[in-house]
């Protein structure tokens, strides 16, 4: 492999694992926490929550994404199709990824920021955070197999 494909592949790690970091908290302890407070606290928490969180964990998601394309080419075009086929399973799995993200996780997150922001407790509002929780073990596990794919890119 070449040295700028393993940087691409170092990039893509690196920012993955700041999303894959998240989404592993937010399964382990964000939802059970989350259980233990009023729909007024979970609106206003999550809401606040993913205002700033969909504004800022955009450029390390789309880092990884790309990085791991970057190092899935450059892999191949050295010549290294081992390397090259890990770090696209990597680029695969982080778009389905993105997929459930932009379908399911974004919309709900968008709903509880508005809700927040004009200070207001929606009805659904334990709903909602429900049908974000059942999504986030599967973003997380999408993210941990990212990973572990780019890091055997690394050693192939």
């Amino acid at each position: 492999m070449t040295l700028l494909s393993q940087l691409a592949a170092i990039v893509a790690i690196l920012s993955t694992g700041i999303v894959y970091g998240t989404d592993v908290f937010c399964a382990l302890v964000q939802r059970s926490a989350l259980e233990q407070v009023d729909d007024t606290a979970l609106t206003a928490v999550m809401g606040n929550v993913h205002r700033v969180a969909d504004r800022r964990m955009q450029a390390p998601g789309i880092l990884g994404v790309i990085a791991a394309a970057i190092a899935a080419v450059l892999a191949a075009v050295a010549g290294h199709p081992a390397a090259s086929a890990t770090a696209a399973a990597a680029f695969a799995l982080l778009v389905v990824w993105v997929l459930l993200y932009l379908r399911i996780s974004a919309p709900i997150n968008r709903q509880l920021t508005a809700a927040a922001q004009a200070h207001e407790t929606p009805a659904n509002a334990r709903a909602l955070q429900h049908a974000w929780d059942r999504i986030i073990t599967p973003r997380a596990l999408l993210q941990g197999l990212a990973v572990l794919a780019l890091t055997t890119t690394l050693i192939t």
